[in-house]
Order: structure tokens, then C-alpha cells, then sequence
């Protein structure tokens, strides 16, 4: 057995093993196969966006579980308690918890006011002493409105109904109004805007909004934009809008950041009544810190590997590779370090019996032994010597050390 080389190996070994787990340290664990993400109400425009988003992700592998909730407040809530991965929030929201952050902006979300009356009103502080709702406790709709009528100076409690709910009121005529923040393809609000007893209501200073707070935007709605047959809206119509936002927690599994971003991509790929195409997901229009991976991606799009590769191999090579670097950047110098470290184990078998020699050449000089004596130490070193074994390429040196035994000996005998 060739025992430096298989020192040398072990030590190679041990060197290699150090390397991986100081590397695994670096390895983000691998991505969750099943996401639990808040949206809203089952009839409301984030189960809508919830469900497309849910069919787009499983094509990946990976499974998106949808969570009811009042809304976007308790989403929040959900998100922060981590009782949920992810979850649907209004723009114009903010969270206590620092941890919490953003992903994108998705699509804008107007408030849309329905009246049941002969002339609509086109300003929000005409709402004073009229009988609407905006909302139930917890969602963001009632959040957003209690600002805004704030902003006017109304003092005005709304009734606290769930979408299906003030719908039915307005229609038996126990609501003059109902205030609802929604995309435009929540099946509820396509329902209103083709009753024929609901105006939508033009807010006539929505773009004064925005210069007061940020997180708003101004949009507009020509006459007959929803519906060119029946000309719904019956008006040129300007509406203010937040934008819905995807949220998660610090801690959310990068690779799911792209993959949800890329499969938001997709599925906003259509353009809206308020968006061309490749608007969204975006992001602009945020009341949370956007998270930084998702930052990355808006600013560079997906990985190359996540554009040509599925979902589960591009995220097994993006760890790999993590792991893999480091060693190549200890493989390389172990490498030029390998055969210098061979060749010393294997030389330092031949060499040590130098020490013995010399001590015998120095005794000799010194006349600290006998002839007979020293010859009887040379024997002795000849004999080990001759079981030394060493590798085929290295027996030059073998046979230097026994000349330079022999010529020891030859001076004793000369002496």
C-alpha cells in the first residue's frame, strides 16, 4: 500500500469535507412546495387574482393554498401572526411590523361609488346625511374611505356591509350609496354597473387626491369603456384608485419571490380599463418597503436560469451553485498543493534516516566510538532502510540515501 499517497489523500479529504459544510452554511434550504396566501372575500376581486395566480404557480409544482378573510386589514394581520405565507393587501396600507414588505403592485384598484337617486352626487362631501356603506370591519375599503372623508372635513359614520350585502341594499333602496375598492373584473361591480337603477359616481376632484396623499392615483373611464354596447358607464367618469399589493414576510423563500412574480407577469399580461400591457406587476404605488429580491427582479427580470429551465431544476442548480464556488476556490490551491504535499510525505520517509547518518559521520569526526562500533550502527541503519518502501518514481532517492550510507561506511573502514 502506498501509504503517503493515501495520507496525502486523507488530508485532502478532510480538507474537502471542512469545505462543504462551511459551504452548506450558505445554502438557502430548498423552497417550499405549498404557499398559504389571504386574499378577501370569495365573490371579490383577490380570489379572482388568488385563483389565476394559483393555476399559473401549480404548473411549477407548487401549491398555493387561498385564505377568505374580511379583507385587507386581517391580511395583515394573518401575514404578520404567520399564519399565512403571503397575502393580498390594499395600497394605501401600512404595517407595524417592520418585517413585513412588498412584492409588487398588481393592478389598480379604483374606488368605484354607486348611488340610487335621481341626481349623483360628485364629491365625496356630498355624502354627508346620505345612508351608504363602505366596507366591513377590517377591510381596507373601510379603512381608505374613514381618510378620505377625513381629508373633507365629514363627519359621517359608513354602514359596515360586505360587498353582496350593499349591493342587495342599494338595490331595495335601503342604501343611497355604496363605496367599493375593487379591480373591474370583481363580478360584483360588473353587476352594478349594468343595473340600470346605480349611477357610477364622477368624482369631479380626483385628481386634486394624489397631491394630498401619495399612495393614490387618479384614473379615468371614458362613457361606454366597460360596455361599448349598452355605453357603460353612461359618462366619462374619473375615479381614484389604489393599487392592490402582494405581500410577504422578510423571510420568504427567495426563489418563491421570482416564481410568484414571474406567474404574476403572466397573468397580467392582458391589458386592463386602467393598464396597458406590461404595467403590472410593478413596482410603484407601494405603502410597504419593497422586499429586496423582488426589487432585483423588477430592476433585472427573472434569473437566466429561471427563464429556460423549470421551476424545481433552476432552483437545485441556483443552490448547487451556491455550494459548488467555494469549492472550486478550495479545490484550485489544493490542487497546486496536492503533489508538493505528496512528494514531502513521501520524501520525509527517506530523509529522517538522514539524522541517523549524520550522527554517526559527526561521532566519527569526532573519534566518539570505535571502528567496530560505528560499523555496528551503519549495519543497524542499513537494515531499516531496507524496509522502506517507496513509490516506483521515488527510488532515486532511495538508492542516494544507500550510497551515502555506503560512503559513511567506506570512510569508517577507511579510518
Amino acid at each position: 500500500m502506498n501509504k503517503p499517497l493515501v495520507q496525502a489523500w486523507a488530508v485532502a479529504a478532510v480538507l474537502l469535507a471542512v469545505g462543504v459544510v462551511v459551504a452548506i452554511q450558505f445554502v438557502q434550504p430548498a423552497p417550499p412546495d405549498r404557499i398559504v396566501l389571504a386574499t378577501g372575500s370569495s365573490q371579490g376581486a383577490y380570489h379572482a387574482f388568488g385563483q389565476r395566480l394559483a393555476r399559473r404557480v401549480a404548473a411549477s409544482g407548487v401549491e398555493i393554498e387561498l385564505r377568505n378573510t374580511a379583507g385587507s386589514e386581517e391580511n395583515l394581520q394573518l401575514l404578520t401572526s404567520g399564519e399565512v405565507d403571503a397575502a393580498l393587501v390594499q395600497g394605501g396600507l401600512g404595517a407595524a411590523d417592520e418585517t413585513i414588505r412588498a412584492l409588487a403592485s398588481l393592478y389598480y384598484e379604483p374606488l368605484w361609488i354607486f348611488y340610487r337617486g335621481p341626481s349623483a352626487p360628485s364629491d365625496l362631501r356630498e355624502l354627508a346625511g346620505l345612508r351608504f356603506s363602505a366596507g366591513v370591519e377590517g377591510s381596507g375599503t373601510r379603512r381608505l374611505v374613514r381618510e378620505l372623508l377625513e381629508l373633507n372635513g365629514v363627519e359621517a359614520e359608513p354602514r359596515s356591509l360586505d360587498a353582496a350585502s350593499a349591493r342587495e341594499a342599494l338595490g331595495t333602496g335601503e342604501l343611497d350609496a355604496g363605496l367599493f375598492v375593487a379591480g373591474e373584473s370583481a363580478p360584483y361591480i360588473q353587476q352594478m354597473l349594468r343595473d340600470p337603477q346605480l349611477d357610477l359616481v364622477n368624482l369631479r376632484r380626483a385628481k386634486a387626491y394624489p397631491l394630498h396623499q401619495r399612495y393614490l392615483s387618479a384614473v379615468f373611464l371614458p362613457e361606454a369603456a366597460a360596455d361599448l354596447s349598452q355605453g357603460l358607464p353612461r359618462q366619462d367618469t374619473h375615479l381614484l384608485a389604489v393599487t392592490a399589493m402582494l405581500a410577504v414576510r422578510d423571510d420568504f423563500h427567495p426563489a418563491l419571490v421570482d416564481l410568484l412574480l414571474m406567474s404574476s407577469r403572466q397573468v397580467l399580461n392582458a391589458p386592463g380599463l386602467f393598464h396597458q400591457a406590461g404595467d403590472f406587476p410593478s413596482p410603484g404605488g407601494l405603502s410597504l418597503p419593497l422586499d429586496d429580491e423582488a426589487e432585483r427582479f423588477h430592476r433585472r427580470g427573472p434569473s437566466l436560469l429561471q427563464r429556460f429551465l423549470p421551476f424545481w431544476a433552476a432552483t437545485l442548480i441556483d443552490r448547487l451553485v451556491v455550494m459548488v464556488l467555494p469549492l472550486l476556490a478550495l479545490l484550485i490551491p489544493l490542487g497546486k498543493a496536492f503533489p508538493p504535499l505528496y512528494r514531502w510525505r513521501v520524501r520525509s520517509r527517506i530523509y529522517r534516516w538522514y539524522k541517523d547518518l549524520k550522527a554517526i559521520e559527526y561521532d566519527l569526526g569526532e573519534s566518539s566510538g570505535s571502528p567496530e562500533q560505528l560499523l555496528e550502527r551503519i549495519d543497524r541503519l542499513v537494515a531499516e532502510v531496507e524496509h522502506v518502501e517507496t513509490p516506483l518514481s521515488y527510488s532515486d532517492e532511495l538508492y542516494h540515501l544507500r550510497s551515502h550510507i555506503e560512503l559513511v561506511r567506506a570512510r569508517i573502514a577507511g579510518d
